[in-house]
Parts: structure tokens; C-alpha cells; sequence
């Protein structure tokens, strides 16, 4: 997402963990895009002290965040009751509980200057309670995206909007074990030009890529459970 809005002409700030990936990703995009402004800074979602304060910090560096992307998120899981509290429980703090922090952030701010653009990236996997490893990130991916839906309908009229994004399977560092073996895997490239193409659109929520994620959505909302029960 970082090069293809940079490719758009945003100004980006970037915050992960590992700062020296950041650093990397920083100087291929000035080498690239020479006249961009690109921040990064070293945070960790799960302080939530931190991600107030980081907010706070490269707002007023950059004179004002115009959009804030929520986007962090880990995959861990597994079947509940089979002693893996630990697992179900670090997924929904990061997924979900994380992901909260970093709404609050982004609306005290658009709340102050009257707009913004909040985006929440949720998952295919929000449409309905999935089984096995997949129970807690379903929820917390549910959770968010309600979340995204509340404030979106308290924002109603005001210049302030919240886009919610249904990434299908797309290629990540997170998927690495099931990209070869899942047929509908999009490429990293491909999946994330849908996204980045819904967000600048402005939208209230999108499915990502389109097809085939469009019409399995509704086809995740309305099978019977022993269909569900095959995606995970």
C-alpha cells in the first residue's frame, strides 16, 4: 500500500515494529518518488499508550493526518477449548482491541478538525463464525468492522468518512503456509491495488479483490454452517 499511494502522490507516514524494515521501505520510495514525504516510526499496536502518543506526534509533524489506515493484525488461533487460551486471546488484543486504540487515535483528531478519513481493513473472514483456527480471528475481524460501521453511522453528514475493506486471500508474509494451496490466492501487487483502488474511491465498505470475493461474500452470509465449516 505504502508505494502504490506514494505512486498516487500521497505523503505517507509508516509505523510498524521492525523500524529497520521501515527504513528500507522509506528510502526505495524517496529513491523512487523523490519529491514524497515519508515518515516511519517504530510502534508496537498493542501499546496503547504508544499508539496514542505516535498519533498525536506525526500529526503535528506533518501538519495534519488527512487519512489514518488500521491495518495491523496477526493470524494466530486455535480450536477453542483445546488449551490455547493464549493464541484466541493475543489474536482478538492485536485484532480488535489493538485496532480500537488506533480508531480512538485517528477520531480524536478528525473529531477536532471536523474531518478525515478512517480506514479499517477487516476480512472475508468477518461474514460469518468460522471454525477450528479460524474462531478468533473471525470475531475480531467481525468486531472491527462493527466497530467501523458504528462510527461511520455517528459520522453520517459530517466531512468526516470511514471505509471498511473485506480483503479476500491475498499474499502476505501472514499466509505464507497456505498461499500454494489455496486457489483463490490474489498476488501481494494485484490484492493490494484493489484495496488501495476502494479506498481512494471513498466507498463505506468493499469487498477486495471484486470477484471472486463480491459474490462469495454473499454467499458467506446466507450458506448453511456445514458449507461455512469448509473455509476454514
Amino acid at each position: 500500500m505504502a508505494r502504490q499511494f506514494a505512486a498516487l502522490g500521497h505523503d505517507l507516514v509508516l509505523c510498524a515494529r521492525r523500524l529497520e524494515r521501515l527504513e528500507e521501505l522509506r528510502g526505495e520510495i524517496l529513491a523512487t518518488h523523490p519529491g514524497r514525504t515519508v515518515l516511519v516510526r517504530a510502534l508496537d499496536v498493542d501499546d496503547h499508550e504508544a499508539v496514542f502518543r505516535v498519533v498525536r506526534e506525526v500529526d503535528e509533524e506533518v501538519g495534519g493526518l488527512d487519512r489514518v489506515i488500521v491495518n495491523a493484525g496477526i493470524g494466530k488461533g486455535a480450536p477453542v477449548g483445546t488449551g490455547r487460551f493464549d493464541a484466541n486471546k493475543r489474536t482478538i488484543t492485536t485484532n480488535l482491541v489493538s485496532a480500537l486504540a488506533q480508531c480512538e487515535a485517528a477520531m480524536e483528531l478528525f473529531r477536532d478538525r471536523d474531518r478525515g478519513n478512517l480506514v479499517v481493513i477487516s476480512s472475508m473472514s468477518a461474514m460469518r463464525g468460522l471454525p477450528k483456527t479460524m474462531t478468533a480471528y473471525a470475531a475480531s475481524k467481525a468486531g472491527i468492522a462493527t466497530i467501523a460501521e458504528g462510527i461511520r453511522a455517528e459520522m453520517l453528514g459530517r466531512p468526516i468518512t470511514v471505509t471498511t475493506i473485506y480483503p479476500g486471500y491475498i499474499r502476505s508474509e501472514m499466509n505464507e503456509q497456505v498461499a500454494q494451496r489455496t486457489p483463490l490466492m490474489s498476488s501481494t501487487a494485484d490484492g493490494v491495488r484493489a484495496m488501495v483502488k476502494a479506498i481512494e474511491r471513498g466507498v463505506d465498505e468493499a469487498a477486495v479483490p471484486p470477484w471472486p470475493w463480491r459474490p462469495l461474500g454473499v454467499v458467506l452470509r446466507h450458506a448453511p454452517l456445514r458449507v461455512i465449516r469448509r473455509f476454514a
